[in-house]
C-alpha cells in the first residue's frame, strides 16, 4: 500500500505549518492510521531553516498534547511537487506562492488547507508570529479542525 504524502506550507516553518504537521501526526495517531501516511512540513521562505517551531507555538501544542520539538524548519523544495501528494497551503500568498513554484502538472496537489474547514469562515490561517498568545490559540484550532476535515476527505 502506497502512503500519502502531505506537505503542509506557510511563510517561515515555525508556526503554522508544523502546528498543521504535529497536529495532523498526533491525528494519525489517535486513529491508529499513521502508517499510512508520511507527513512534513515547509516553508516558501527560508528565513529560519534548521530552527525549531516558535517556542509559543510548541507551548500552545504542548497544552493540547501535541509535540513540536522535533521538527526543524526546512525551504519547501522543488522535488516536494512530485513527491508529495497534498500540499497544503496555510494562507491565500502561500498558496499564489506555490503554484508559482509548482509545474502546472502538480498544481491539483496544491490546496488552502481551510478548504476543509466549511465551519470556519475564514480562507487564511492567520499568521500568529507578531500576535500575542491568543493567536497561536486560534490558530491551534482552525489547524484542529481543518485536519480533521482533511482526513475525512482522504480516507472516504
Amino acid at each position: 500500500m502506497n502512503q500519502i504524502k502531505v506537505l503542509f506550507v506557510c511563510m517561515g516553518n515555525i508556526c503554522r505549518s508544523p502546528t498543521a504537521e504535529g497536529v495532523f501526526n498526533k491525528l494519525l495517531d489517535d486513529m491508529g492510521t499513521a502508517d499510512r501516511f508520511l507527513v512534513d512540513s515547509a516553508g516558501t521562505h527560508a528565513y529560519h531553516v534548521g530552527e525549531q517551531p516558535d517556542s509559543r507555538a510548541q507551548q500552545t501544542a504542548h497544552k493540547r498534547g501535541v509535540k513540536l520539538s522535533n521538527i526543524r524548519a526546512r525551504k519547501v523544495a522543488s522535488s516536494d511537487f512530485e513527491h508529495f501528494d497534498h500540499i497544503l497551503a496555510m494562507d491565500s500568498d502561500n498558496y499564489s506562492m506555490l503554484l508559482a513554484a509548482s509545474p502546472k502538472e502538480h498544481h491539483h496537489k496544491v490546496k488552502r488547507f481551510l478548504e476543509y474547514t466549511p465551519e470556519h469562515p475564514e480562507n487564511d490561517v492567520p499568521d500568529p508570529y507578531y500576535g500575542g498568545q491568543n493567536g497561536f490559540e486560534h490558530v491551534f484550532d482552525l489547524v484542529e479542525a481543518a485536519s480533521k476535515g482533511f482526513y475525512q476527505s482522504v480516507m472516504k
